[in-house]
């Protein structure tokens, strides 16, 4: 290879041939062109004929220079010139190609792609051969093939078809497949994935010993990130994020979605240099959370910038029967104070009457040593039961002296007293969990103690029933299904009156499994979990495939994920447990200390470009111009030499004129073709991207909620382009759009006048009610709309059309809430009662606006996604409004034409 700066030839003795390029110049001076072949009429009609032009004796110097150009460019092409050429490999030996396939490889994949392809063809031009070792396990924990020196296409097509793994590297046991191969002096080049293991320097180490080792990884700020769960100790759903390096600051946004895509919410935060983890609190609306199926990282495709949520993660609406107002005025002696903190980071908690409670959505109720307060209230918890609802009860003086009918076992009456000061018996303790108990797998501290209880009389299914047992055997959590929902009783108290139960973590943990049960999905004893949904390596959820295992159910919360128990959803559709890849990656750090002698490189380097496929593309392009060159000084295309200053004339016209009518038609038609929304082009490429993705998404809302069949949005520019096709044009304004020339402004107030309706958006949040709008956006609108023919404009009143065209509303929020919408006054009567003008301030496009998966792609503030429903609600309606114009304001009449006709 011969290099020449950033420019290398693969075959450079092919130069050799412009060496007869000075030849070729010479044989094309002396020879003539070949003579034209002429029809003569008879010799007397050429008497006295002055020949107008002669024939020239030699090759004319443009066709020369055109001819010794396409020879150049051919030889050179030839040559296989190569622009920013992979360096030479540095040892006479086989290239070793170690790639790291794993999760944290996914994020920037293509160029790993780009990388492997470059290398592989530098070994082909070099005549190497090559091995390709991955290190990333195989699917099912299969072994994996044993590795061969190849041929470069071979190796080249088993790079096409690696893709990441949504689990973590195996360095080591990619290591131990080359101790079947005899290699030396290798060129090895290790694809890294940038972080550090246990086994990396061991790695490297070995893989120098095979000869000349080249690192090859992106810089320490560019390495994947990874999302975690974090404590759940408050109302707000809580991530933790995790990036390997701490050098730079850098900006991490969060959105959360549900099961169909939607977006739910989105928050970012900025991690200071230095600063390498970080917990982001989500804030969403109860009803919200539990329609959470997945957090992830924006920006970043892997397994590893995606968390998966479960009913784990749900904050099901709890309710805790008080029937005192101000509850005991010592509150710390009362259950229902240690319930309602034990229940509150995972729950939302109400209180109330059992009447009041089941008026509005509950998971679970809790009785702390209460009773129903009459027939109806028992009547009405018996219902919800059977409807599916959780009843939680705990014992108490009262209840051991009750023949309450509400509780899963029969109760002997007055209880059990177990150690104190009268009595030789010590306080008992818990044992373990049975198998078949939603508290399963739960670990039991040695200081939890109960000093008294309340005892079930013998039966024989008291030991299915039992849940949760003393070291001696008596039941202490009871429980059984009533109807679709359950019946549990603790056997002690809420509070620390009877056991210091309530003062422990395993109390928070067994409420949270009781809690899971309003969705059957708490604790799943031995059963195994199957796999429904795993991810792949860029994060993307799809059906398990078949090297994927179940995992115990009381295996579960210690899983971690791997090649046979991929990251994914476990156990079935309707009672789905997550395994996410965090519990894979104990720690994040980038790639540590290397041997002595390694080289590291990144993929920043510009990549190789194959200059070859063009220049022969060009010399062919010649030799056919070359043909018809010849062809028309033979006389052999009539008129074209003689023609040539015309041909050119047309041929210019052809390229531009014509052109601009064909462009002209081509829009003509796409946009009569079917019904479009349109919106103007700002020459602001960002706020451009917001308009098209906020009238696609609208687009697709008419679509699936009215009988409007619309076509793909259109951009428009004033200054070239019809509008007349559409009756709707969204204008986002923006500070530094320029001012309309004549003709745009001409071609504005023909389209206003022929019916044509414009909205236009500031998008700088209006101070809503005052009537007044501020910021720049809104002074540049001024600017823009002062040559158009603008009618008088007022708020939208509460009974104008565009409040009822579809929705009945009165609010038009946006992204943004608070803004005044403008119209024209209906009084005006004039295009069919439809204000021409439409003035807006929220940035409605940015609440429409929807990415390439249909998902919302911008946050809408401060309502969440209850705005942004009333912010598509205002869009079909502002559509329906400019398509159907005033019969809704008709319909107002209808009563009085009727009266009217009956008389």
């Amino acid at each position: 290879m011969l290099s020449l700066g950033a420019l290398a030839f693969a075959s450079p003795w092919l130069l050799a041939g412009l060496a007869i390029l000075p030849v070729l110049w010479w044989l094309l001076r002396v020879t003539p062109p070949a003579p034209r072949r002429l029809r003569f009429p008879a010799i007397r009609l050429l008497l006295g004929l002055v020949p107008r032009e002669e024939t020239p004796a030699r090759t004319p110097l443009w066709l020369i220079l055109l001819r010794m150009l396409l020879v150049a460019l051919a030889i050179i092409g030839l040559a296989h010139p190569l622009l920013n050429p992979s360096a030479r490999l540095a040892i006479d030996g086989p290239l070793l190609l170690v790639v790291d396939d794993g999760w944290a490889a996914a994020h920037d994949w293509p160029a790993r792609q780009r990388l492997m392809r470059e290398l592989i063809d530098q070994a082909e031009r070099e005549n190497r051969r090559v091995v390709l070792l991955d290190t990333a396990p195989r699917p099912g924990g299969e072994a994996a093939p044993a590795i061969s020196i190849q041929r470069a296409s071979d190796a080249r097509a088993a790079a096409e078809a690696l893709t990441p793994l949504p689990w973590p590297t195996n360095r080591s046991a990619a290591l131990s497949r080359l101790d079947a191969l005899t290699m030396a002096n290798a060129n090895v080049v290790w694809i890294s994935d940038g972080l550090e293991s246990e086994d990396a320097f061991g790695f490297a180490e070995r893989l120098n010993r095979l000869g000349t080792l080249r690192v090859v990884s992106d810089p320490a700020d560019r390495l994947a990130t990874l999302i975690a769960p974090a404590q759940q100790d408050g109302a707000d759903l809580a991530v933790a994020v995790h990036r390997p390096s701490a050098e730079a600051p850098a900006e991490i946004a969060v959105r959360v979605s549900g099961d169909d895509g939607r977006l739910l919410t989105r928050q970012s935060t900025t991690l200071a240099a230095g600063q390498r983890d970080a917990e982001i609190k989500l804030p969403m609306p109860g009803e919200l959370r539990n329609q959470a199926a997945r957090a992830e990282i924006e920006g970043e495709a892997s397994a590893g910038a995606v968390l998966l949520l479960d009913e784990r993660w749900r904050r099901r609406p709890v309710g805790i029967v008080s029937t005192q107002p101000g509850e005991a005025p010592q509150p710390l002696l009362t259950g229902t104070f240690y319930l309602e903190r034990a229940l509150n980071p995972f729950s939302e908690v109400r209180r109330g009457t059992v009447g009041d409670l089941l008026k509005r959505e509950t998971a679970m109720l809790v009785l702390a040593d209460a009773a129903p307060s009459g027939r109806e209230e028992h009547d009405a918890l018996v219902k919800w039961l059977d409807d599916g609802g959780v009843l939680l009860r705990f014992a108490g003086p009262d209840l051991a002296e009750s023949s309450d009918d509400l509780l899963p076992v029969t109760l002997r009456r007055g209880g059990r007293t177990i150690g104190g000061a009268l009595s030789w018996e010590q306080p008992a303790r818990l044992a373990s969990f049975p198998p078949n108990s939603p508290f399963a797998g739960l670990a039991i501290p040695d200081d939890v103690t109960v000093l008294r209880q309340v005892l079930a009389e013998p039966s024989l299914d008291l030991a299915d029933k039992t849940w949760a047992r003393l070291s001696d055997g008596t039941p202490l959590v009871t429980g059984e299904r009533r109807g679709k929902g359950w019946l549990v009783l603790v056997h002690t108290t809420g509070s620390p009156a009877w056991s210091n139960l309530a003062l422990s973590g395993l109390f928070v943990d067994m409420l949270r499994r009781v809690v899971g049960l309003s969705q059957g999905v708490a604790g799943a004893g031995d059963a195994p979990l199957a796999p429904v949904e795993t991810l792949d390596g860029y994060g993307r959820l799809q059906q398990a495939p078949a090297s994927a295992r179940s995992i115990a159910g009381k295996d579960f919360a210690s899983a971690v994920a791997s090649a046979s128990q991929p990251p994914g959803f476990y156990g079935t559709l309707d009672a789905r447990h997550a395994l996410n890849l965090a519990s894979a990656v104990p720690t994040l750090k980038p790639l540590g200390r290397l041997p002595a002698g390694v080289t590291r490189d990144s993929f920043t380097r510009g990549s190789e470009v194959d200059l070859r496929p063009g220049l022969l593309a060009a010399a062919m392009t010649l030799v056919l111009l070359d043909l018809l060159i010849a062809y028309a000084l033979r006389g052999l295309l009539p008129g074209l030499a003689r023609r040539g200053a015309t041909a050119a004339l047309v041929a210019a016209i052809a390229l531009a004129s014509p052109a601009v009518r064909a462009d002209d038609d081509d829009f003509a038609l796409q946009a009569s073709s079917e019904l479009r929304l349109a919106y103007i082009q700002t020459g602001d490429p960002q706020v451009d991207q917001v308009s098209l993705a906020g009238l696609r998404g609208l687009t697709a809302v008419l679509g699936r909620r009215t009988a409007v069949e619309s076509g793909e949005p259109m951009a428009v520019d004033p200054e070239k382009d019809e509008l007349i096709f559409f009756p709707l044009i969204y204008w986002p304004v923006t500070p530094d759009q320029p001012t309309l020339s004549p003709r745009a402004t001409e071609r504005l107030n023909r389209y206003l006048a022929t019916g044509g309706t414009i909205f236009f958006d500031t998008r700088d949040q209006g101070e809503g009610g005052t009537g007044r709008v501020a910021g720049s956006a809104t002074q540049r609108l001024r600017q823009i709309a002062a040559g158009l023919n603008i009618p008088p404009l007022q708020p939208v009143p509460p009974d104008h059309v565009l409040t009822k065209s579809f929705y009945l509303l009165q609010e038009f929020p946006g992204r943004w809430a608070g803004g005044q919408i403008w119209v024209q006054p209906t009084e005006d009567r004039v295009n069919d009662g439809v204000s021409t003008i439409i003035i807006g301030s929220n940035d409605y496009a940015g609440a429409w606006a929807i990415d390439a998966q249909g998902r919302p792609a911008y946050a809408v503030v401060p309502g969440g996604e209850p705005q942004r429903e009333m912010a598509y609600r205002f869009g079909v309606n502002l559509v329906m409004y400019t398509l159907t114009g005033n019969y809704k304001s008709d319909q107002v009449h209808v009563p009085a034409i009727l009266e009217r006709l009956g008389q």
